[in-house]
């Protein structure tokens, strides 16, 4: 018998419920008689005495039976006057407090709702809360996350900026107008290139001596040199042949063609009616001219030059060679050859070794023979750094800037472009940024309501234990299922008042051989304990152990009064 005595009871929290019902514990139509109380409830806290420790128990918590407990209590104080002979109140406040009371104990009807309130914090309110921290979280690791996105990407764009700054040869304060500066630079600069490629002639010397070694011309120069030429027919010459005048046969069928008598000689001719010879009688028949003997028109030749001065070259007749584009290639087209040239001449002297090679070059020019490797290299050195000088990026944005006003439109919309992503992503990043202390707000908002909801069903859990056990003489007893965290990461201390105590009685507490005051009889708590139930004071051991088993005496002593 005392194996089974400290047997726990274990109940699973989701059908704690069930389990009171089940057992008959508590009536199946329990929430009909909590809406009922409710009801007087909230029409009791309408008229309610003057006291700072009842309005800090009505003011943002749920009021459930142990807080009616506490009222009572108080009212006792506060309704003293109105207590009678029999030692009953006569106030209405009390009697109501007392009714309700007395309903919350009618049926256990207060512990199915205290198990009602923990399966509803345990399986809705606590993983709810809780999920809501977690999204606040993660949306925050997300939302730095992509502010760091935000602010590499604009930093890289106004690298980008830079860069291309760099390669133009601007400083990037003004593209347009520093664009348009650079292209007084390139007279300079291409001098510069001319007087590099005048002292090509070594190289160009040794190119057109190989030339001219290694090619030879074949055959004989003609005499004569006759282009070919298209015989065009006259536009408005027709040859007889091309006409068809049909075949008339005659009336015999024979194929002999005959003439057509038109009653006309060729002595007699065809009068026309017309005159060639003017004659003095008709002189009117003749053909006025007008006047032939009139005086010659005067034509007046008008000069269509410019009007530009002597001697002064305008337009593409003031650019030198190398800023037409035209003359411009084929410069570059022959630096390449020249380049090409040189390259397959080192390629050549580097397999010379053999005797076959040394006697095709005995009858070579000077030039060609007086050459070494290091020659060759140091030409081909000067070739390449004066190409690379022509065709540079920053040459080539020069000769367009010249050859077209468009483009300096062009590149500084694409540089200002550059700058306008990179400070919509600096905007971007400060609405991320925004929306990340949002939910940092959100997250502490949360927290404290985890944490006091965790500290409230705790206690739940406890008085509801601390009940069922001292039904069943005081076994222990355990709710399983009770997930409650009462502080998560980054979270902060609830400030609210707990629902209750910082302390509540456990399950399976033995009784003490001396409880002191207070007897089944005589059911009024020591005033320090009571005070410790409420919270009012900070309790310790002795008076914990008191508080709890004097508040089970008294719900016995309710339940059977002497």
């Amino acid at each position: 018998m005392a194996n089974v005595q400290n047997l726990p009871i274990d109940i699973q929290t989701s059908k704690l419920l069930d389990w009171l019902v089940d057992r008959r514990h508590c009536n199946l139509k329990w929430q009909s008689a909590v809406k009922v109380i409710r009801e007087k409830i909230n029409s009791a806290i309408r008229d309610m005495p003057e006291n700072e420790e009842i309005k800090h128990l009505l003011s943002g918590s749920y009021i459930h039976y142990f807080h009616c407990l506490r009222i009572v209590e108080i009212l006792k104080g506060t309704e003293a006057s109105s207590k009678n002979i029999f030692g009953r109140y006569s106030s209405q406040r009390m009697k109501d407090w007392q009714e309700i009371v007395s309903l919350y104990e009618k049926d256990n009807t207060y512990l199915a709702e205290l198990s009602s309130l923990l399966v509803r914090n345990v399986s809705y309110e606590g993983p709810a809360l809780r999920k809501q921290v977690a999204k606040m979280q993660q949306l925050q690791h997300e939302l730095s996350r992509r502010e760091l996105e935000c602010q590499s990407a604009a930093a890289d764009m106004r690298e980008r900026f830079y860069s291309s700054c760099k390669q133009y040869g601007i400083t990037g304060e003004n593209v347009a107008r520093e664009l348009q500066a650079l292209v007084k630079e390139l007279p300079t600069v291409l001098e510069e290139v001319g007087r590099k490629a005048s002292a090509l002639d070594k190289p160009i010397e040794l190119y057109s001596a190989f030339t001219q070694f290694v090619c030879a011309w074949t055959g004989t120069a003609p005499s004569l040199i006759e282009r070919p030429v298209e015989d065009e027919a006259p536009l408005d010459m027709v040859t007889g042949e091309s006409i068809d005048w049909g075949v008339l046969d005659s009336a015999k069928g024979d194929d002999t063609g005959h003439t057509v008598e038109f009653g006309v000689s060729a002595e007699d001719g065809v009068d026309w009616g017309i005159t060639l010879e003017p004659s003095a009688e008709s002189g009117s028949d003749a053909i006025d001219w007008g006047e032939m003997d009139a005086a010659p028109l005067d034509i007046e030749v008008l000069d269509t030059g410019t009007d530009c001065p002597e001697g002064v070259a305008r337009g593409e007749d003031a650019l030198t060679l190398l800023e037409t584009p035209a003359t411009r290639n084929q410069f570059v087209n022959e630096l390449m050859e020249l380049e090409l040239f040189l390259c397959q001449r080192l390629s050549e002297m580097a397999e010379e070794g053999n005797v076959v090679a040394m006697s095709q070059f005995q009858l070579a020019p000077s030039v060609i023979q007086a050459q070494t490797t290091g020659r060759v290299q140091g030409m081909l050195g000067e070739v390449r750094a004066l190409l690379e000088q022509l065709t540079s990026v920053r040459m080539q944005h020069l000769f367009m800037i010249q050859a077209s006003p468009r483009y300096v439109e062009r590149v500084s919309e694409t540089l200002q472009h550059k700058l306008k992503q990179a400070d919509i992503l600096l905007l971007k990043r400060a609405a991320l940024e925004e929306r990340r202390q949002e939910a940092l707000q959100e997250q502490a908002r949360l927290e404290p309501r985890v944490d006091l909801l965790a500290e409230r069903t705790r206690h739940l859990q406890t008085l509801i234990e601390a009940d069922i056990s001292k039904r069943y003489s005081n076994r222990p007893v355990n709710l399983m299922g009770v997930n409650v965290t009462p502080r998560l990461e980054g979270g902060r201390k609830g400030s609210l008042r707990p629902l209750f105590p910082s302390w509540a009685p456990r399950a399976g507490v033995q009784p003490l051989p001396h409880m002191g005051a207070g007897s089944p009889g005589n059911p009024e708590v020591p005033s320090r304990a009571l005070q410790a139930i409420c919270g009012v004071a900070q309790p310790d051991a002795d008076d914990r152990h008191e508080a709890h088993l004097a508040l089970m005496r008294r719900h016995a002593a309710r339940r059977h009064p002497s």
